[in-house]
C-alpha cells in the first residue's frame, strides 16, 4: 500500500508492534532516503500512550516467558531467524533505502545479525558452584530482569535491534525496542515477523522521536536499558535511569586508532585498512578513525590507501557497483563537512577525495588527509564519516601515547608481520578490543564493549548475556549442621 504526495510515492505499510497487535497510532514520522534527500516512507510515531501500552504488555508477558527454559526460548529465536530469512530481499532493500549503505553491506548486516542470533542461543549460562562443604552449599544463579528497553541507532538498525532482541528474550526477558527516528522502517518490519513467532507481549516495537527514548529510559516499568549510540546521548541515558536505578548496558562511540609497524607491506594491508575505515561510509562505532604509520613505510601506505580511495565508487546503495553510500542524515553530513573544513583550514593536505559532489544526497567521497595536528577535531573527535587522518610516527611509545590520548576506548588495532610483537603492543592500547592484523571483527562468543567513555558493560558472549540477568546467590545449609 502506498500514497502519493507531491508526485512522490510514499510508502506507508508500517505499524508498531504492541502486545501482539500491529498498531498505527495517531502521529507519523517521515523517513528520508539519504541518497535522494526525498521522503520515501511514512510510519507511525508512538506517543507516551503507545509506549506505556508496550511496557505494560511486556510486563504481563514476562512471568510465562521467563518460566520457559533456555532451550525453549532458543527455539523461538531460531524460528524467528528462519522467518526473517524468508523476507531477506525485502529487508535488505528497505535497509538500503532508509539507511543508505550499499546493498552488499545491507545483506552483510542481515547475514551477520542472523548468525549472531543463532550463535547466541547456543551459549549456556549454568549455575556456578561456589561452595560445597557437604553440609553447606552455595550456588550463583542468574535470573532474568524483566522488561528490557532496547534503544538502537541509525547506522546499523537491523543488526542492533536483532542483537538486543535475541539477547533479551533468550535470557528470559521481554522487550520494548525503540529504533532511531531516522531508520525505523526495517525494525518495524522485524516486528511484523516477530508477531508471527513470539507470544503476545514478548517483543514490542515502538518507533518515535528522540523524546520517546528518554521516556523509555525513565519508565518505572522497565528494568534494564540497552543503548547503542553516541557518548553524549549515552550520558543522558545514565541520568534518566537514575531515579529507578535500572540496569543499563551502553555501547557508545569510538575513535579507534590503527598503528601500522615498519615491517608491514603497504600493498598487502591497504585494502583491509581501507574497508575498516570506510565500511558504511565510516559510520561504524568501531571503524578505524585514526591511522598512525611508521615513517619507514609512511609514503608507501599513503599511496596505497589513496589508490584504494580513488578507485572506490560511491553513490546510491541500490547500485551494486557502489562501494560507499551516503551519510545517513543531513545533521551528520553537515557535522562531517564542518570537521573537514576545519581540518583543511588547520593546514592539512588532502591525499584523496575531499570534493563535495553537487548533486542530491548526503554524499562525500572516501577522503584521506595528512599533515593533521594531534589536537585537531578530526583526531580528537569521532568524525563518524568518510574522512580519516594518516599520521607519521618514529617511536612506538610515542605512537601508543598518541593513540591512547583520547576519551574514547572502543577498539584499536596493530598491523605487523611480527604477531608476537603486535600482541604486546595491542595489550597497551586502552580499548575494549585490540586486534592484530584485522579490525572491526566481532562474534557471538566474544564480549564486545568499550573502555573509558566508549561504554559500560559488554554485549555478546556469556559475559554479555549475564548483563541481561540478575545474579542471585542461593545458600543452603543442612538443618543438622
Amino acid at each position: 500500500m502506498a500514497v502519493r504526495a507531491d508526485d512522490i510515492e510514499i510508502r506507508d505499510d508500517f505499524a508498531l508492534l504492541i502486545d501482539g497487535e500491529l498498531v498505527t497510532g495517531s502521529a507519523t514520522l517521515d523517513v528520508i532516503n539519504p541518497a535522494t534527500e526525498q521522503i520515501f516512507a511514512r510510519c507511525p510515531a508512538g506517543t507516551t500512550f503507545e509506549l506505556d501500552a508496550a511496557v505494560n504488555a511486556a510486563a504481563r508477558a514476562f512471568p510465562a516467558w521467563s518460566a520457559l527454559g533456555f532451550s525453549e526460548r532458543a527455539d523461538f529465536v531460531k524460528r524467528y531467524v528462519i522467518a526473517l530469512g524468508e523476507r531477506y530481499d525485502e529487508l535488505a532493500e528497505l535497509l538500503v533505502r532508509e539507511q543508505g549503505k550499499p546493498i552488499a553491506q545491507a545483506r552483510a548486516e542481515l547475514d551477520s545479525s542472523f548468525r549472531l542470533a543463532n550463535e547466541t542461543v547456543e551459549l549456556e549460562i549454568p549455575a556456578e558452584q561456589l561452595v560445597d562443604s557437604g553440609k553447606h552449599r552455595i550456588e550463583l544463579h542468574y535470573r532474568p530482569l524483566g522488561v528490557v528497553g532496547i534503544i538502537t541507532p541509525w547506522n546499523a538498525p537491523a543488526a542492533l535491534a536483532l542483537g538486543g532482541l535475541g539477547a533479551a528474550v533468550y535470557t528470559g526477558n521481554t522487550c520494548v525496542i525503540k529504533p532511531s527516528p531516522y531508520t525505523p522502517l526495517t525494525t518495524l518490519k522485524l516486528g511484523e515477523v516477530a508477531r508471527e513467532i513470539f507470544p503476545d507481549g514478548v517483543v514490542n516495537i515502538v518507533s518515535g522521536g528522540d523524546d520517546l527514548g528518554r521516556t523509555l529510559s525513565e519508565h518505572p516499568g522497565v528494568q534494564k536499558i540497552s543503548f547503542t549510540g553516541s557518548v553524549a546521548t549515552g550520558k543522558k541515558v545514565v541520568v534518566s535511569t537514575a531515579d529507578t536505578l535500572k540496569r543499563f548496558t551502553l555501547e557508545l562511540g569510538g575513535n579507534d586508532p590503527a598503528i601500522v609497524l615498519e615491517d608491514s607491506d603497504p600493498q598487502a594491508i591497504a585494502k583491509k585498512i581501507f574497508f575498516a575505515c570506510f565500511v558504511n561510509c565510516g559510520q561504524v562505532c568501531m571503524a578505524i578513525k585514526r591511522i598512525y604509520v611508521h615513517e619507514a613505510i609512511y609514503e608507501g601506505l599513503c599511496q596505497a590507501l589513496a589508490e584504494e580511495a580513488q578507485s572506490a565508487r560511491f553513490g546510491n546503495g541500490l547500485d551494486p557497483d557502489n562501494a560507499l553510500g551516503p551519510l545517513q542524515n543531513e545533521m551528520q553530513f553537515r557535522k562531517v563537512v564542518e570537521i573537514f573544513k576545519d581540518t583543511i583550514d588547520g593546514g592539512a593536505t588532502v591525499l584523496s577525495g575531499g570534493e563535495i559532489p553537487d548533486r542530491p544526497g548526503y554524499f562525500l567521497p572516501p577522503t584521506f588527509v595528512t599533515n593533521v595536528a594531534d589536537d585537531s577535531r578530526l583526531v580528537t573527535e569521532e568524525q563518524f564519516g568518510p574522512i580519516v587522518p594518516i599520521m607519521r610516527f618514529t617511536d612506538i611509545d610515542d605512537a601508543l601515547r598518541r593513540a591512547n590520548d583520547t576519551r574514547y576506548g572502543l577498539g584499536g588495532s596493530v598491523w605487523t608481520k611480527d604477531t608476537a610483537r603486535g600482541k604486546k603492543i595491542a595489550a597497551r592500547l586502552e580499548v575494549g578490543t585490540a586486534w592484530v592484523n584485522r579490525h572491526r571483527a566481532i562474534s557471538a562468543y566474544v564480549p564486545f564493549g568499550g573502555a573509558k567513555e566508549s561504554g559500560i558493560g559488554r554485549q555478546n558472549s556469556v559475559l554479555g548475556l549475564k548483563g541481561y540477568m540478575e545474579p542471585q546467590v542461593i545458600s543452603v545449609t543442612d538443618q543438622d549442621s
